[in-house]
């Protein structure tokens, strides 16, 4: 198992979640519901497979996530 607090991609991943949250803020509204949401479900995908991976016994799960 490897601690995702301090893997550097994980924490890369963290801070493009919040560029993304952030650049979004900004679209207009008639996209908020719509194309904003699916930019940021998969924004978030990175970091949460990472850390599934992460939580893996095996390296070769880890690789795969």
């Amino acid at each position: 198992m490897h601690n995702i607090k301090k893997l550097k991609i994980w924490i890369d991943s963290i801070d493009l979640c919040v560029d993304v949250y952030k650049a979004l803020a900004n679209m207009p509204n008639d996209e908020k519901y719509g194309l904003s949401s699916q930019i940021k479900r998969s924004a978030v995908s990175i970091p949460a497979n990472i850390a599934e991976g992460a939580g893996r016994e095996r390296e070769k799960e880890f690789i795969i996530f």
